[in-house]
C-alpha cells in the first residue's frame, strides 16, 4: 500500500515493480564481482557450493529474462496504454506532426516490443561481461620476450 502511494504521488508514470526488479537483477549480477575477487581461481568446488551457485544463477536469469521484461510489458500495456491502435509514426498520425510523411506505420505496441528486446539484450550483454570477467580472473598477461642463447630478444621491437 505504501509503495502504491509513493508511486502515485512522487513518481507518476513509473512502475515501482519494474524499477525494483531491474535494480535487484543488476545488483545480484554485479554482486559476483566481489565474490570472484575473494575466491581464488582454481579452488575446488564442493557439491554444496555448486548447488548454491546454480540456484543463484537460475534466480538471476529468472529475474533478468522473466520478471523484468514481464514488468515492462505490463507497465507499457496498463499504465502507458501502448496498444496496437495507438500510432506513433506513420501517415495516419495527423497533420500536425512531421513524422506523418513516412510511408510506414509504427504503433506503440511495436515500440513496446523493441524496448523489451533491448531489455533482453542489456541483460545478456551484462551477463556475458560478468562471465568473461569471471573466466579471465587470475590470469596474467605475459610480457616476456623470447631470448636467444646470448640473452638478446628474438623479436625486433618496432
Amino acid at each position: 500500500m505504501r509503495t502504491a502511494i509513493f508511486a502515485k504521488y512522487y513518481l507518476p508514470g513509473l512502475n515501482m515493480a519494474l524499477i525494483v526488479a531491474t535494480c535487484i537483477t543488476v545488483g545480484l549480477t554485479l554482486l559476483l564481482i566481489p565474490i570472484g575477487k575473494r575466491r581464488k581461481p582454481g579452488t575446488p568446488l564442493t557439491w554444496g557450493e555448486a548447488v548454491v551457485g546454480a540456484t543463484y544463477a537460475f534466480g538471476v536469469m529468472f529475474l533478468a529474462y522473466g520478471v523484468v521484461p514481464h514488468q515492462w510489458l505490463a507497465h507499457a500495456d496498463n499504465e502507458l496504454g501502448w496498444r496496437s491502435d495507438k500510432i506513433m509514426i506513420g501517415p495516419k498520425l495527423g497533420s500536425k506532426h512531421l513524422l506523418k510523411y513516412l510511408p510506414f506505420t509504427i504503433t506503440a505496441q511495436t515500440i513496446r516490443d523493441i524496448i523489451a528486446v533491448m531489455i533482453y539484450a542489456f541483460f545478456l550483454g551484462l551477463q556475458i561481461a560478468v562471465w568473461a570477467w569471471w573466466q579471465s580472473r587470475g590470469k596474467t598477461k605475459s610480457t616476456e620476450v623470447a631470448v636467444s642463447t646470448y640473452g638478446r630478444p628474438l623479436v625486433r621491437k618496432a
